[in-house]
């Protein structure tokens, strides 16, 4: 019996370790993947505060997808105070995701996941060896940060989304002056997609189910009534509440499942269920990948270290997405309408679709317009158990490399998730 010790798994957001004992015929006896944080409470927080200041407070469950915690907690609000949402606002909190699950991707693609790839682990390193790269993902995340900036009020925790809308609205002109250089953000993004297409990405096989929110006639991923899995659609409630299960015995991460399975979200899982939706550049992207390396959807999806080229995929179409949206919001123009928000006893769920995956958030309101009980289940809560299932495929095959070696290739997979780990132990 041998032990595999990673002691800690650096460039992913957040800090965990992993360990593992296999026998010398290469059976996984024993694996897990540490959190090394204790629990945040960020639910426990939440209890006996005002709905209102729900939105501000989550979004520091995470620095790097603190959008999708605001929005994904209006929604629920909302819901619960049964308060309806204009068609503008919904334009605005698209292109407010959009432009955060593009900067999310890009900054795992280009500085956390292609270093693998090349044995690099100096950052210098990184950007000598791609020049060219380096420029377009820094030209790309920082659009992307202006598009957040513009709309949230400032880049990095947004200050402006309330329940019903913003604080503020943006203005037409500050999206005109965006659009400006935007084909050459669309270049840079392809430049981008072409390394991840180029890569040559490890073989590997694993059967596993793929969950995201239900494509209706767009490649959903703001709100949607229901969840498809298996090639089966659960309603949202369903789907949270009886679907999927949780361990909450072994904090301070919990561990998600589907009727005892585990289950694989985030960019492979929206490409598996909803590519046919994928805007044109991004589609073309996707389909030709598949023409070039000669293999079939299922061999595609059966390889997790897909997904990095599933981010590429959707870094692209999601700053077509981003185009369409501004124009729309330009050539319609904003109007300040004011929602009227009556405090009344309720609860609401909702999903939205994180960079790395559906998040779910229910949130329960008392007669005092207080928070009485608050759940939120984040998407790398609920793919940690699938990234153990892979590990236990991957270490048979690399038992006989040295211990450095080992390490790269444990590290190297488990990054392809990009998992959050603040995320995970909020």
């Amino acid at each position: 019996m041998s032990k595999i010790i990673v002691p800690h798994i650096h460039k992913i957001e957040g800090e965990a370790g992993f360990w593992a004992e296999v026998t010398e015929t290469g059976k996984v006896e024993h694996l897990k993947i540490e959190t090394l944080k204790g629990l945040r409470q960020i639910e426990g927080i939440l209890v006996g505060r005002r709905a209102q200041e729900v939105p501000i407070i989550v979004s520091r469950i995470c620095g790097i997808c603190p959008v999708v915690h605001i929005l994904n907690a209006c929604r629920a609000l909302e819901k619960a105070l049964e308060v309806e949402v204009s068609r503008d606002i919904t334009l605005l909190r698209k292109l407010f995701l959009a432009s955060q699950i593009v900067q999310s991707h890009t900054l795992h693609l280009f500085f956390l996941s292609l270093p693998d790839f090349f044995n690099i682990e100096n950052d210098l390193e990184l950007m000598k060896k791609f020049k060219k790269e380096t420029k377009a993902a820094l030209k790309i995340r920082d659009f992307s940060l202006e598009l957040t900036e513009i709309i949230g009020g400032r880049k990095v925790h947004p200050v402006t989304p309330k329940i019903g809308g913003f604080l503020r609205l943006p203005k037409a002109d500050d999206f005109k002056k965006a659009l400006k250089d935007y084909s050459e953000i669309i270049d840079s993004a392809q430049l981008l997609a072409k390394t991840f297409e180029n890569l040559s990405y490890p073989e590997f096989y694993r059967e596993t189910s793929f969950a995201c929110l239900n494509p209706e006639k767009e490649y959903t991923f703001l709100q949607s009534s229901s969840v498809i899995i298996e090639s089966k659609k659960e309603a949202v409630e369903n789907f949270y509440s009886k679907e999927i299960e949780e361990d909450l015995k072994n904090p301070p991460v919990k561990r998600v499942k589907y009727h005892g399975k585990t289950y694989m979200l985030g960019a492979i899982a929206r490409i598996k269920n909803n590519s046919q939706f994928l805007n044109p550049l991004a589609k073309k992207l996707f389909e030709n990948f598949k023409k070039k390396q000669k293999i079939s959807d299922e061999e595609f999806f059966g390889n997790i270290y897909h997904n990095l080229f599933c981010q590429a995929v959707e870094v692209l179409h999601f700053l077509e997405e981003s185009q369409k949206l501004m124009e729309e919001i330009i050539e319609s123009g904003i109007k300040d309408e004011k929602t009227e928000i009556k405090i009344r006893e309720g609860e609401g769920i909702s999903a939205m679709e994180a960079p790395r995956g559906t998040l779910f958030d229910h949130l329960a309101i008392d007669k005092d317009g207080r928070i009485s009980s608050c759940d939120i289940i984040t998407p790398t809560a609920q793919f940690l158990a699938n990234i153990e299932e892979d590990l236990k495929v991957l270490l048979p095959t690399i038992l006989k490399l040295s211990e450095v070696e080992k390490r790269r290739k444990i590290r190297a997979l488990i990054r392809i998730y990009d998992p959050c780990i603040s995320c995970a132990i909020h």
